[in-house]
């Protein structure tokens, strides 16, 4: 059986070392996908947007591993693009009126037709709420600048004005919204030990 490693396939979007500052061109990737507002810390849609992107996202998995492709992979980290209307709420961390969308990047071989055969499996081994905004869609970032932060997402800040001080150095401007992604798993680990890539795409 044949092993797709995706985060070593594409480890220049996937991989940061400590403490670099890295310019790159992201292309078109293939997402689940979930939109959403409010507080990620205590969100009940933030929580239901991520059981359900993970269980569709591993049952898909088990459907072309156990399938006719001859194939295993492993599923991808979760991410998220962050916004507010008011960016100033954004900036004074005003968590409540921001906007999400929560996504983990699939396989290009993943097809629309193969996802609603994932969801209706998934949705019928347990509830799945935010199953009903759940799309599959074509993202692409295109050019960003990208950074590894680690440690609390409340820690961010001086990470995120480390970033933009760069951009801005470069003869870039912010273009696009914030995009995280999460390398560790926040429901287990330590805040202190967190990992995430943050990225701006820039123009």
């Amino acid at each position: 059986m044949k092993k797709l490693d995706l985060k070593k396939q594409y480890k220049e979007f996937y991989s940061v070392p400590k403490g670099k500052i890295m310019l790159v061109d992201v292309p078109a990737f293939n997402y689940l996908a979930i939109n959403g507002q409010g507080n990620p810390n205590s969100s009940l849609e933030f929580k239901q947007a991520i059981e359900a992107l993970f269980s569709v996202s591993y049952t898909l998995k088990f459907m072309v591993k156990k399938g006719g492709m001859e194939m295993d992979y492993g599923v991808m980290p979760l991410e998220g693009q962050w916004w507010a209307d008011d960016m100033n709420d954004f900036t004074t961390a005003n968590k409540d009126t921001w906007k999400w969308t929560a996504m983990i990047m699939q396989p290009e071989f993943i097809t629309d037709t193969m996802v609603k055969e994932a969801m209706i499996k998934a949705g019928e081994k347990k509830p799945l709420p935010a199953l009903v905004k759940m799309r599959f869609e074509l993202f692409k970032d295109g050019k960003a600048v990208q950074v590894l932060h680690i440690g609390p997402f409340d820690k961010e800040g001086p990470t995120i004005e480390k970033l933009h001080a760069f951009i801005h150095e470069n003869g870039y401007e912010l273009s696009g919204k914030h995009r995280e992604i999460y390398l560790s798993d926040f429901r287990k680990a330590a805040p202190e030990k967190l990992k995430t890539i943050i990225r701006q795409p820039v123009k």
